[in-house]
């Protein structure tokens, strides 16, 4: 497949650009084994294709999350199990949105312009692997449209 994203109409919807960017997104990483390559293309398509401040992933390595492939401001590097939006979901292994970053106990502030935040943890054989964690400048910018579709992208990634 080209490297290249359809261009989406700035009037479409969030769940249009979704139904759009997921075939794109399975196509592109159909047929490359490696892992980082993937983590790379599907945070450079979700932070080309919505206006999210930062989008990437960290993976499980010796009991912490570590910075993995991502688009937007430098980041943290580590996090703690159970620490910040994205030790929480890891270690209830579950999506978490927080509409509000101030609000949310233990929030780990990699970048002061994050205002929301959605991370969805991926599993593999039920333990987590990795999570992907979204950031958006506005406050309750994700939503269960977001949590449905990330889901789905992250799907992917279980079963490349």
């Amino acid at each position: 497949m080209s490297e290249e994203l359809t261009l989406l109409p700035t009037s479409a919807t969030k769940e249009e650009k979704y139904k759009t960017l997921l075939p794109q997104i399975e196509a592109l990483i159909s047929g490359e084994k490696d892992l980082i390559a993937n983590l790379a293309n599907i945070s450079a398509a979700l932070k080309q294709s919505f206006d999210f401040l930062w989008v990437g992933f960290y993976i499980v390595k010796e009991n912490e999350l570590v910075l993995g492939p991502f688009q937007g401001p430098i980041a943290c590097t580590r996090i703690a199990f159970g620490k910040g939006v994205c030790g929480t979901a890891w270690k209830e292994k579950k999506t978490i949105i927080v509409e509000d970053v101030d609000k949310f106990p233990g929030h780990i502030a990699c970048s002061s312009d994050s205002k929301s935040e959605i991370v969805v943890p991926v599993l593999k054989n039920e333990i987590v692997a990795f999570v992907l964690d979204l950031d958006s400048s506005k406050l309750a910018a994700f939503d269960k449209t977001d949590k449905f579709y990330l889901g789905k992208v992250c799907k992917l990634i279980q079963h490349p």
